[in-house]
């Protein structure tokens, strides 16, 4: 199990590369919910994600052999970014697979950084398998995003900057695709403040990780297109995040397609935020039960802000 020194632990070691994200209360939340809502804006990052957190963990704590050959590892898009652009600061050759389907922003993003991409496969299990492949072809180390305890303890620290910067806290809102955020943040919370809530949150278009938990393994159901896409996919067998996801969540909730759509058009509007719709699941819980937090002080984490600008624009569009 990742420990809070775990999680300290990488603190230290990220410091140098990442920046501590503030929080920002949200008048219209607040008062849409009769609480204290904060936004943890994860989209602020140099990738726009928060996955930058556990690549610099991960990458940092390479073996010399490990570096030596390079690194490769499979990604709806934004943990390729991270990636990328960890390895360009560190000096490590990088190849990212990533679907074919994956935004241009996302795909843009990773050439920036200027990794080794290959597009393959409809959706991030298909890149994935793909990736496993090349990693043992090529013999390179292959980076998961989100079942590894580096990873995992990685992204752990945003959940103790949250408990630092707001110790009153009674609830906080993680999107969840594969758990590897939400699992390092809830191990960071539950070990400060046990009384806090962790609130999951998936689509109703890709429910694995809900799913799993209420059958009490992990399994595969149907899934459909999402503008969630990086909540998409399976997740692996024997995956560490899964075990502790049964241990440190409090509640997983199923959000629609369409209030995720209205979640990224508020965070623009009223927040001049622009969020993808993985990262603006994380209020969308608010907008369709507002009273069940009513009364609380409630962190929302904003994932993620590599949003297509055409689907960008088309939701402002539509949505106003």
């Amino acid at each position: 199990m990742i420990s809070l020194q775990d999680i300290q632990n990488a603190r230290k070691a990220i410091s140098p590369y990442v920046k501590c994200i503030p929080l920002r209360r949200s008048l219209f939340l607040s008062n849409l919910c009769s609480s204290n809502i904060f936004l943890k804006l994860e989209n602020l990052q140099t990738t726009s994600s928060f996955k930058v957190r556990g690549a610099f963990n991960k990458l940092l704590h390479l073996t010399q052999k490990e570096e030596s050959l390079g690194i490769i590892t499979a990604s709806a898009g934004n943990h390729g970014q991270a990636v990328a652009y960890a390895a360009q600061k560190l000096g490590l050759p990088a190849k990212i697979v990533v679907p074919e389907t994956t935004p241009c922003v996302k795909v843009d993003g990773i050439r920036k950084w200027g990794a080794d991409l290959v597009l393959y496969g409809d959706g991030y299990d298909e890149a994935e398998q793909k990736a496993k492949e090349l990693a043992k072809k090529d013999k390179c180390a292959y980076i998961s995003s989100y079942d590894d305890k580096l990873i995992v303890a990685g992204h752990g620290t945003a959940g103790l900057e949250i408990i630092e910067a707001l110790p009153t806290v009674d609830g906080v809102i993680v999107p969840v695709g594969g758990g590897g955020l939400i699992s390092g943040i809830s191990i960071a919370i539950k070990s400060l403040k046990p009384s806090v809530k962790l609130v999951g949150v998936q689509s109703e278009a890709s429910p694995v990780m809900y799913e799993s938990l209420k059958a009490g393994k992990i399994i595969d159901v149907p899934r459909a297109k999402t503008i969630a896409e990086g909540l998409s996919g399976g997740i692996e067998k024997g995956s560490i995040t899964f075990e502790i996801a049964k241990k440190c969540i409090d509640t997983m909730v199923l959000v629609k397609e369409a209030t995720i759509r209205r979640a990224v058009y508020l965070l623009w509007a009223y927040e001049k935020q622009v969020v993808e719709g993985s990262g603006a699941a994380a209020i969308a819980p608010l907008i369709e039960d507002k009273d069940s937090f009513r009364d609380k002080t409630v962190v929302c984490v904003v994932t993620g802000g590599n949003i297509d600008d055409e689907l960008f624009k088309g939701i402002l569009a539509s949505e106003r």
